[in-house]
């Protein structure tokens, strides 16, 4: 008989509310819920601190790692570090910026080659949609990517060309065939001005205006109904996309959105310039756009938050120079996305719940990912014990990521993750890693 583990703790996300609970575990798997003070039967007794709250492992997927190819900027074991020390127990990685890409079947097997025992979390892939890569997308389906990735505008490396209206609608198509879900960054190119202010953040904002996100989630919105594409709008910043995609929804068109932690964080009224550590792609707008971005994800127009982890090194992000033109527009916040989303979240009488369901349960859901998302009776016993009162003043030499760069550095957040559980056993920073690379049904 394999050793059971119950785990005591006096408050706990399970499903829509907060509990006391008893998690009885058994080979990496939940095998049931008790009240607190259940009998332990034998089994090893883990009990949480009464300042912790028992969460649900987080689930991101949107996730730049960039190995093979830019490893300098990221890679398998720094980003897997950095998800496990931020209660993050599974990644969903992009297409793109490796090199190669993930838009053939050997981009893929390169992909898992490299990743394979150096991972500390659970990690699947994406598959990438690009120009005259339609034929691929079958072969990627078949090996387990979760969907595709592709853009409407220029991704910033040339190796992943993005597609016009046509290649969209046969990416679309093909998705749709085989049943699959289509992530498209939604920018449109042509209401786009070249960035031409330097160190001035409002001229880079100016740049990239809401329109451009409108145009292209319209596009994104006509085509899925025309194909039947299940499709996915990644890192939704403006807020005046959001109306189109409510409607297409009460029609049944079946799309979904996500936003990012610095989107719901920080404002362009805030930035300085020469900031370049805040720049991203589509842009943090103004005050007044992110708050009513936390209307649409209070009343579920947005559907769930992930961090689009997207670092680079030193030099790429400009911080010499502060030239919003030249600098690598991403954001890198794997580690601290919890607490980042849980202190705007607190701040307005939101619960932990709400970041729950927000930064696990609703990904998890979306990307099929039947085991994850939640503290559930037959569900992966991924946890995190999260203080959520213990302040956390963010010091990037603390932090796993690769590359010391934080558009939170300095910055005092909310809320602490003590500890990361993987299928029920603990995740040692120090220790081999554990993680499973996974594939679509599989996990």
């Amino acid at each position: 008989m394999a050793a059971e583990t119950l785990l005591r703790a006096r408050r706990a996300v399970v499903g829509d509310h907060e509990t006391a609970v008893a998690v009885r575990i058994r080979d990496g798997v939940i095998t049931d819920l008790s009240s607190y003070d259940v009998d332990a039967g034998g089994a090893d007794v883990v009990v949480l601190a009464d300042d912790e709250m028992l969460l649900p492992g987080l689930v991101d997927t949107h996730v730049h790692v960039n190995e093979p190819g830019r490893t300098e900027w990221e890679g398998f074991a720094s980003a897997t570090l950095a998800a496990a020390a931020g209660g993050v127990t599974t990644i969903v990685d992009m297409p793109l910026n490796s090199i190669p890409p993930t838009t053939t079947l050997a981009g893929l097997e390169a992909k898992r080659a490299v990743a394979r025992g150096q991972v500390f979390v659970d990690v699947g892939f994406w598959g990438g949609a690009v120009p005259g890569n339609v034929p691929d997308l079958a072969r990627l389906h078949a090996a387990g990517v979760f969907g595709f990735k592709c853009f409407l505008l220029d991704s910033g490396v040339e190796e992943f060309p993005h597609l016009d209206a046509a290649g969209l609608a046969a990416a679309m198509a093909e998705t749709a065939r085989l049943g699959s879900l289509l992530l498209v960054h939604a920018e449109d190119g042509d209401a786009i001005a070249p960035c031409d202010h330097g160190t001035s953040y409002a001229g880079f904002l100016a740049s990239r205006p809401d329109v451009a996100e409108e145009r292209a989630v319209a596009l994104v919105v006509e085509t899925a109904r025309r194909t039947g594409c299940r499709a996915h709008v990644v890192h939704l910043s403006a807020f005046g996309a959001v109306p189109a995609l409510r409607a297409a929804r009460e029609e049944g068109v079946d799309v979904s959105v996500e936003t990012c932690p610095h989107y719901l964080s920080l404002d362009a009224e805030s930035i300085p310039d020469g900031a370049t550590e805040l720049k991203c792609c589509p842009p943090i707008r103004g005050a007044a756009n992110r708050d009513a971005l936390w209307r649409a994800l209070e009343e579920g127009s947005i559907d769930f938050v992930v961090t689009d982890h997207s670092p680079s090194t030193v030099e790429l992000k400009g911080l010499g120079d502060g030239d919003f033109a030249r600098a690598w527009g991403g954001i890198a916040s794997l580690q601290l996305g919890l607490p980042i989303v849980w202190t705007a979240a607190r701040e307005r009488g939101l619960g932990l719940v709400d970041v729950a369901r927000w930064m696990s349960t609703a990904p998890a859901a979306r990307v099929g990912l039947a085991g994850k998302g939640g503290i559930r009776v037959g569900a992966d016993a991924d946890l995190c014990a999260f203080a959520p009162d213990e302040e956390l003043v963010v010091d990037v030499r603390r932090l796993h990521h690769k590359n010391p760069v934080s558009a939170y550095a300095g910055r005092t957040l909310t809320g602490t993750v003590r500890r990361t559980w993987l299928r029920g056993v603990p995740i040692d920073l120090a220790a081999a890693p554990r993680g499973r690379l996974l594939r679509r049904g599989a996990g």
